[in-house]
């Protein structure tokens, strides 16, 4: 008897559905809005969670050396690890994607900044003025806020 796991064609229809329900699954899976972050992301973190939920999460031991690893980042103050200055801000290491004009560009959040094509830059708005020769917020470039606010 074979058994048929439903997981990963549902893991590959997130890259079909629309936005929208995109946002409707998060607020499924996670009891929460979605945040502002770009499609990439929403669609990566639902298809953690779908495979969390379905396998189980991680092992106890990988949580303990998790926040064992934090502690020696941050002398064990917990709240400095939920503190994020910039709330607009993207986490370190997060890959924003934009298409314009037929050209993919793809931007990662750098500690101190952002990089792209190999240099760094301090904002987004820096590269998006770059990408299109006019000013850009760079936040609403690359699909973080909306134009005119969240």
């Amino acid at each position: 008897m074979t058994t048929h796991d439903p997981i990963p064609a549902r893991l590959a229809a997130l890259k079909t559905l629309p936005t929208p329900e995109l946002k409707a699954q998060w607020r499924e899976l996670f009891d929460s809005e979605p945040p502002p972050f770009n499609r990439r992301y929403l669609e990566s973190r639902l298809a953690y969670r779908i495979q969390e939920l379905a396998y189980g999460g991680l092992k106890a031991e990988t949580i303990r050396r998790l926040e064992q690893l934090g502690e020696e980042l941050d002398g064990g103050d917990k709240k400095k690890r939920g503190v994020r200055l910039d709330r607009d801000r993207p986490i370190t290491g997060t890959r924003l994607l934009r298409e314009w004009q037929g050209i993919e560009y793809v931007v990662t959040v750098t500690a101190d900044g952002f990089e792209w094509q190999g240099r760094p830059y301090k904002s987004l708005s820096a590269i998006a003025r770059t990408i299109t020769g006019t000013r850009w917020n760079g936040l609403v470039f690359f699909g973080l806020k909306r134009q005119g606010g969240r």
